[in-house]
């Protein structure tokens, strides 16, 4: 359970109210299994398979109907992708009604996530998750979580993203990546 205090209301839809939490300056909880117990409330992860040979690789991102995008209605689901070069820090937005799923397919991405949804049990609670062609994960990223990466190493990172929605801007709310109130340490952590 996080204890982040509140700050005033980013966005509400009647339903969800999004607001800035005050954390500690930090990367949050790291998480090192697709089951653990310290993701936030709604975040699911899942390996996908990598099969390499001696021309390259191949990964499937998502199949409609299974898996994480299993309740994505086929109807309005897109699939993207953004190439990053290294270094590169993209973050934060959040959506209201937009999940995401990101499968992060070339290079290695640090992945830091935040809960924005007051009342939620994980209400500023931040996880920071490293995937990539090393740790090959799909994580599920729910409305009202602020998401955004930074590409590691000295590859780009390809990103492909399968949201359950068409790209909608109206849904979309940005926070600069160095937003005093998430706090996100995106310095090399020297652990």
């Amino acid at each position: 359970m996080s204890t982040a205090a509140a700050q005033a209301t980013l966005a509400s839809d009647g339903e969800m109210e999004l607001a800035l939490p005050t954390c500690a300056k930090g990367i949050g909880e790291v998480i090192l299994k697709p089951d653990s117990p310290k993701l936030i409330d709604g975040v699911r992860i899942e390996p996908y398979s990598l099969w390499p040979d001696d021309r390259g690789y191949f990964l499937e991102v998502a199949r409609i109907g299974a898996g994480l995008v299993a309740l994505f209605p086929a109807e309005s689901m897109q699939i993207s992708a953004a190439l990053s070069y290294p270094g590169t820090i993209k973050a934060f937005h959040y959506h209201l009604r937009q999940t995401d799923l990101w499968a992060p397919a070339q290079g290695m991405f640090q992945v830091a996530l935040a809960d924005l949804r007051k009342g939620s049990r994980t209400f500023g609670l931040r996880n920071t998750i490293y995937a990539g062609v090393l740790r090959p994960w799909q994580i599920l990223i729910p409305p009202g979580v602020a998401h955004g990466y930074k590409v590691l190493g000295q590859e780009p990172g390809m990103l492909v993203y399968v949201t359950d929605r068409h790209y909608n801007p109206e849904d979309e709310g940005r926070i600069p990546h160095d937003e005093p109130g998430i706090h996100y340490d995106w310095e090399l952590q020297h652990k």
